[in-house]
């Protein structure tokens, strides 16, 4: 048999496709839940995309503002998603996240501490109180650190380096997934009574993003869509404020908010600390929303810095402040600029980090509406709306994680018989083979100019010129995906990722632009030159699914009411400030 050729079959009870915190978390769960679990990634151990989350992990602790409560906390949430938020995934997300975190701290992660003892907490953009916990400006590792050590802990299988290529359906229910060695080229069918999903966002797919190379393509948005589920919002794309701008291999990649919560300032090329004229109240600490649009008028307007950005300064503080607090931050610019940020300002540039919108599911258990398939972490909707709140995103994946472990080793349980399809598994087989051939074109200069058209037509300001322009460069690029080159060799099947990276993107990008097409208002990180206010009846999900030949379509429903009890807090942040955000 040749090279790439072999196939084999693992089984097991549920099975998580992502290797993240909200991978890692529902493996513990559906273990601790009694069943045999399978955890596959395509990144090797311990270095999913989690990492790059430095900031910090929110919840109501009330160590450092007694005052704050799980309940401000939700109202926090509901308000800056401009009530676009499923009011139940925010108010479990807000109830659960203290013990959440305290369990991550019983299970060794490196949290910081005040002297006495307690979790520290810092702010964060638009957070009424301190509430995000954190492990100085490397929180993501810490926690992935800590998950992963109790997954070996408790010895759950986790495959590296598995790229999966398609979910399997049979007679409408999920049993697993085909996926094959990135390195090698062995498929391997995984089949499962329950699958869970946690791969992940789509904002790689534009030209400054703060994901890595190969990360956040929105596969897993491709993934659910073939399966038969419905996603939602995802014309709803974070723009953080604050990614570098050189060198050029590396812009977008993401100077934390927790620079901003240390006292970092925003300054344009005159000097001036332009947040002012923004949101004079909350300043720099203003939300990521308000921060990048702000951030993208200063460059637009000719007051940016020599590199297209505007500057963050946090020289006012000491080095071994900076040194304790931000030490990451501290050494990705002494490698990449040789910039020593206690004594420069960073210069910094608005860049796509993170995907509100996502995979559709039911608030309690994360079930998307194929039986035997969940979902979590960032490649779901619901919690987010319009605009993320830092340290909300850390919060999500142990949340969800356990949740979504639990129920899926709960339908795991329940199932009685297990049916697997042969012709589906060859269906996926077949499907794979056909990437494999020679051709004119490349992965890599397609997955660039879509990256490019993202950006240009679907960015921080969008338009219905700009927007339809967008949609016409996916469906000319999706016209070359069947005459690209794969001929996989000694160096791996990487061509065969990049194909089916592409794939993806593509796909997720044209749901990305239909939804922004529907939202005809500016609304959080969704800004429209030619909608440029709120628009109160559009307080609704868009909705994108895909027919049984590929093609999309958008409807929208409205978002769920606010329960009873949780009304008042809902009331008192009913005002969302609009007035002033899109200056032409």
């Amino acid at each position: 048999m040749s090279r790439g050729s072999r196939s084999r079959t693992s089984v097991a009870n549920v099975l998580v496709i992502g290797s993240g915190a909200a991978g890692l978390r529902c493996a513990i769960a559906a273990h601790q839940a009694g069943v045999e679990v399978v955890v596959i990634g395509k990144s090797a151990a311990n270095d999913a995309h989690t990492v790059l989350a430095a900031g910090g992990i929110n919840a109501a602790l009330g160590t450092v503002d007694p005052e704050d409560s799980w309940q401000q906390h939700f109202a926090d949430t509901l308000k800056e998603g401009y009530f676009l938020s499923d009011p139940r995934v925010v108010e479990i997300t807000t109830r659960e996240a203290p013990e959440a975190i305290r369990e991550l701290a019983d299970w060794g992660c490196p949290f910081a501490r005040t002297a006495g003892g307690a979790l520290d907490q810092r702010f964060f953009g638009a957070h009424r109180y301190r509430r995000t916990c954190f492990a100085g400006d490397y929180t993501g590792r810490a926690i992935l650190g800590t998950l992963a050590a109790k997954v070996g802990e408790l010895g759950i299988l986790m495959a590296e380096n598995q790229y999966v290529s398609r979910l399997l359906i049979g007679d409408g229910q999920c049993f697993g997934a085909l996926a094959f060695d990135v390195m090698t080229g062995d498929r391997t069918v995984f089949l499962a009574d329950a699958v869970v999903l946690a791969a992940g966002g789509h904002t790689r797919i534009w030209r400054k993003s703060s994901s890595r190379r190969d990360e956040n393509n929105g596969d897993g948005i491709y993934l659910a869509l073939q399966a038969g589920c419905r996603v939602a919002d995802m014309e709803l794309v974070q723009f953080h404020p604050t990614g570098m701008v050189a060198p050029e291999e590396l812009a977008g990649t993401l100077v934390t908010e927790a620079v901003r919560g240390e006292g970092g300032r925003l300054i344009n090329s005159r000097g001036e600390r332009f947040m002012e004229r923004y949101d004079a109240e909350r300043m720099e600490l203003s939300t990521r929303d308000r921060v990048a649009l702000a951030n993208y008028i200063e460059i637009a307007e000719g007051r940016g810095g020599p590199n297209g950005g505007v500057f963050l300064d946090i020289t006012h503080r000491s080095k071994d402040f900076i040194l304790e607090r931000l030490p990451r931050m501290y050494r990705q610019f002494i490698e990449y600029q040789m910039l020593d940020i206690s004594r420069e300002p960073m210069e910094v540039a608005p860049t796509a980090h993170y995907s509100m919108g996502g995979v559709a599911v039911e608030p309690e258990t994360h079930a998307t509406s194929v039986p035997g398939l969940y979902a979590a972490g960032e490649v779901t909707a619901g919690l987010h709306g319009a605009n993320r709140l830092g340290g909300n995103s850390l919060t999500e994946t142990v949340v969800f994680g356990r949740r979504a472990g639990e129920a899926a080793a709960a339908f795991a349980l329940e199932r009685d018989v297990a049916l697997r399809s042969r012709s589906t598994v060859a269906e996926a087989h077949d499907d794979l083979s056909s990437f494999i051939h020679d051709g004119a074109e490349f992965a890599r200069p397609l997955q660039r100019a879509l990256r490019n058209a993202m950006w240009e037509g679907c960015g921080v300001v969008r338009s219905q010129e700009t927007l339809e322009h967008g949609l016409a460069t996916v469906a000319e690029l999706k016209g070359a995906v069947g005459d690209i080159d794969v001929r996989p060799s000694s160096e791996g099947f990487g061509d065969l990722a990049h194909v089916l990276d592409l794939r993806a993107s593509l796909t997720a990008a044209e749901a990305s632009l239909l939804g922004a097409l529907a939202r005809r208002e500016t609304r959080g990180a969704h800004i429209r030159s030619d909608y440029p206010e709120l628009d109160p009846s559009l307080c609704v999900n868009f909705n994108v699914v895909a027919d049984e030949g590929g093609r999309l379509s958008v409807g929208s429903e409205p978002v769920p009411p606010v329960p009873d009890h949780l009304a008042g807090w809902a009331a008192d942040s009913s005002e969302v400030e609009v007035a002033g955000r899109l200056l032409e």
